[in-house]
């Protein structure tokens, strides 16, 4: 989860805390990506784990930031279900 500190007092509100889960994937080239499934398009990455986490707070912000600019309610963040499937290949006969 990344956790935002808002500074809310500057609009009149107290300052609150929202929390976000992040998915994060290690790249085979490389870096990380990172997503927050509950802001879809909201994503980024980083050469390492540290700069991936710190700019998906930012994408996070500035998602947010639009939302409440544009007048869209913020979403509740929710908790992703991840699991795994298997698949059964058979190989090519030529």
């Amino acid at each position: 989860m990344v956790l935002l500190q808002g500074d809310l007092c500057a609009l009149g509100r107290k300052e609150s805390a929202m929390r976000f889960p992040v998915v994060i994937y290690q790249e085979e080239t490389g870096g990380f990506s990172i997503v927050c499934p509950s802001l879809p398009g909201c994503h980024s990455q980083g050469e390492t784990l540290d700069e991936a986490l710190s700019n998906i707070r930012e994408a996070i912000e500035l998602c947010l930031e639009v939302m409440e600019e544009d007048g869209i309610p913020l979403p509740m963040a929710k908790e992703p279900m991840i699991t795994s499937v298997e698949i059964e290949r058979r190989a090519k006969v030529s």
